[in-house]
């Protein structure tokens, strides 16, 4: 098996380290990521973009959209699936689809034709007594999301999960301290909470979700990828990449008496 290995944290991220390892081991890995962080970046393009040669792929001055389009149109790569991650930070909730940079490579990958996977772990600011700001991971924080990507990079393909799904957003917990943590198919949240607080001419803009989640209090419901995620299982959500809505009843009406 082939696997396009990017993400938006950079190419030297720790995460990326360690989808690498554990790929590697059943794939071969080209890495085509960003040279640097790319974090909440969403689907951007660029027009003209500089392209690096490393050990083990290429670096792009880019984004992770546009890693993807490399590798498949400039690079001439032939993957069988793309995988993205491992993000430092959970991508939990409809409103992240179109922002995180790591969702978006798997995005771009789907309007190819090919199968992604993107991965990310959820650090629990109430459990880690640290500055997220200065917080360094550790290549052991991402051993239960890339062991997840793993299974599923084995065989996914072949049970014709892709058949349905353009692409998989995968979030994990910290790894447990014993055995492995459980995974669930989910859906994506629609709980919403931000937030902006304006001083003189500046604006400062707060994603309160994380709080919340800190503190316990977001209310998802049984079925839900932070939910999930809250409740120390792997969350797996089967999505599709046009975003399309099959019901037309009040446009219908309206575009009839235009």
């Amino acid at each position: 098996m082939d696997v396009l290995l990017t993400n938006d944290d950079g190419v030297d991220a720790v995460g990326l380290e360690a989808l690498y390892e554990r790929l590697s081991a059943v794939a071969d890995v080209t890495v085509v990521a960003p040279a640097d962080d790319q974090s909440a970046v969403g689907r951007q393009l660029s027009r003209d973009i500089g392209l690096r040669e490393r050990e083990r792929g290429y670096a792009v001055e880019g984004t992770p959209a546009d890693c993807i389009v490399t590798g498949l149109k400039a690079l001439d790569l032939d993957p069988d699936l793309v995988v993205a991650g491992c993000n430092e930070g959970a991508n939990l909730g409809e409103y992240v689809l179109g922002r995180s940079g790591t969702v978006s490579a798997a995005v771009e990958a789907a309007f190819f034709g090919v199968p992604a996977i993107a991965a990310s772990v959820y650090f629990p600011a109430g459990d880690i007594d640290i500055d997220f700001e200065e917080f360094t991971a550790e290549p052991s924080h991402f051993g239960a999301a890339a062991d997840a990507v793993r299974y599923l990079a084995e065989r996914a393909l072949e049970a014709g999960v892709f058949g349905t799904a353009d692409y998989l957003n995968l979030n994990a917990p910290l790894p447990p301290e014993e055995g492995r943590a459980d995974m669930e198919i989910t859906r994506p949240s629609r709980v919403y909470d931000m937030d902006a607080e304006r001083n003189g001419e500046r604006v400062r803009i707060r994603d309160r979700i994380w709080g919340r989640m800190a503190a316990g209090d977001v209310p998802d419901a049984e079925g839900t990828d932070r939910r999930a995620v809250l409740d120390g299982r792997v969350s797996v959500s089967p999505l599709k990449a046009p975003h399309a809505t099959t019901d037309r009843g009040a446009l219908s009406e309206l575009v009839a008496s235009y």
